[in-house]
């Protein structure tokens, strides 16, 4: 089915009025990484939220006033239960005294590396069991173009509702940087693309009152592409720099030398740097969405393919450093005390959806390594049925290891101390490169040999 023409018919003023001004209940299912920054951000603006969420640990929590998402406080959380703005529950059965929702689920990739859109399915049918003339509903989870209209939109129809004119039906992707203390949920600018001009209309005059700024698109399946293209331009050039790494590496050459000299170009050059390897829900996973429909068309999607072969190759490359520099000091893996340092998949979080330190961890185990690792923001860890515990940072964890590796570049770990006392030290951040005098590719005061990747202890 495709888009409604740009002729069909818009929202009435009073619908619109009561969207844009009325007392109204917003929903929120899902109460995650997305689900409750936004719930906060919709009591904050003076709407009350109810949010949904299947586990009764993450209600219970948050009806408490503990946060369990680390871009979440506890007292913003207690500011919004206290103003009698914001409550959690598990009763799918009360999306009927919302007029707006909002579905934050999870989209996880399937072993086949095709969208699984299990939990989705599951929250328009509650959505649909509950559906009241006159309610919004919008979806935020990330997936392939066509999920709206073709997963929710018949669910909602088939309670003989009419979209566009009994209820409005829009797709606006989430953008939310864990971390990130600048771009948060109100100031990042928002997408959104409805079924019809009317859905449009709707979830925008929704969205208004608590983002600073929306972006309407045309179409429900432009806003998820533009999701799409967002994080596929993300993998792409970061698989384009994580190349080049591996070919300056045979060059000899210091790839981080050469992005920075590049990076002084005022014009025609965005700057990317290399890393282990992609880590978190978005950037590893969305770009197959977009392969796995173009399957359905017949059409290979070449540069996503081989970006993601690329960017999945980083961590063996990693281990690899870790060998070089053992061999140099005539130890093996096999046996070698590693110690390493970040698990997250990325800086200040404690999300490890993805990580590349879970692949390096798995690959230096198997090769016989006995493995430890730090991690402020992780202190357990469970992957594939075993179970490791952070370990403390002591000046003895660190010369006892055979090896450290960075692999995450969390802000209050003293890289000093790590670079003192570490006999072998694999920086895959290059967060030590401060640290040093002159370039990085020269022997600083302590007498430690530095390169692109092994910082210490290398050949």
């Amino acid at each position: 089915m495709s888009p409604e023409s740009p002729m069909a018919d818009t929202a009435s003023n009073d619908v619109l009025d009561h969207f844009r001004s009325g007392d109204l209940t917003v929903g929120v299912v899902g109460l995650g990484y997305v689900g409750l920054p936004l719930s906060v951000e919709i009591a904050r603006a003076g709407l009350c939220v109810v949010g949904f969420d299947i586990n009764p640990e993450v209600v219970d929590g948050i009806n408490r006033g503990a946060s369990h998402i680390e871009d979440v406080t506890h007292v913003e959380l207690a500011e919004a239960l206290a103003a009698g703005r914001l409550e959690a529950t598990t009763d799918m059965a009360r999306l009927a005294e919302c007029d707006a929702i909002s579905i934050s689920v999870p989209t996880p990739l399937s072993k086949t590396q095709g969208p699984d859109v299990s939990f989705v399915i599951a929250a328009s049918e509650a959505v649909a069991a509950a559906l009241r003339p006159g309610q919004l509903v919008v979806l935020e989870s990330t997936t392939y173009p066509g999920t709206t209209r073709e997963v929710l939109l018949p669910a909602l129809e088939g309670t003989g509702l009419k979209v566009g004119k009994d209820f409005f039906l829009c797709f606006s992707p989430e953008r939310v940087d864990p971390g990130n203390q600048e771009w948060k949920t109100k100031n990042t600018p928002k997408v959104i693309g409805g079924v019809t001009p009317a859905c449009t209309e709707v979830g925008q005059a929704v969205y208004e009152r608590f983002i600073d700024t929306m972006v309407a698109v045309s179409s429900t399946e432009a806003a998820e592409m533009v999701k799409i293209l967002e994080n596929t331009f993300r993998a792409v050039n970061i698989a384009l720099v994580n190349e080049v790494a591996l070919i300056a590496d045979r060059l000899d050459v210091d790839v981080w030398e050469v992005i920075e000299a590049a990076s002084t170009k005022p014009f025609g050059f965005m700057k990317f740097t290399p890393g282990p390897g992609l880590g978190g829900h978005c950037i590893p996973v969305d770009p197959h969405y977009l392969a796995w429909k173009m399957r359905t068309l017949n059409y290979r999607t070449r540069f996503i393919e081989l970006a993601s072969e690329i960017n999945a190759e980083m961590p063996e490359f990693v281990v690899g450093k870790v060998q070089v520099a053992l061999n140099a000091r005539q130890k093996a893996v096999n046996g070698a005390r590693i110690l390493v340092l970040g698990v997250a998949y990325k800086r200040d979080v404690d999300d490890v959806r993805e990580s590349p330190a879970l692949d390096i961890i798995g690959l230096l185990a198997a090769d016989g390594a006995h493995v430890e690792y730090h991690d402020p923001f992780v202190p357990e860890l469970a992957e594939d049925g075993a179970h490791m515990s952070s370990v403390a940072l002591t000046d003895q964890a660190l010369a006892e290891a055979d090896a450290v590796v960075i692999v995450t570049d969390h802000t209050d770990i003293d890289y000093a101390r790590v670079l003192e006392q570490a006999a072998v030290l694999v920086d895959a951040r290059h967060v030590v490169a401060a640290l040093l005098d002159g370039s990085s590719s020269q022997v600083n005061r302590r007498g430690s040999r530095t390169g692109a990747w092994i910082v210490k202890g290398g050949p």
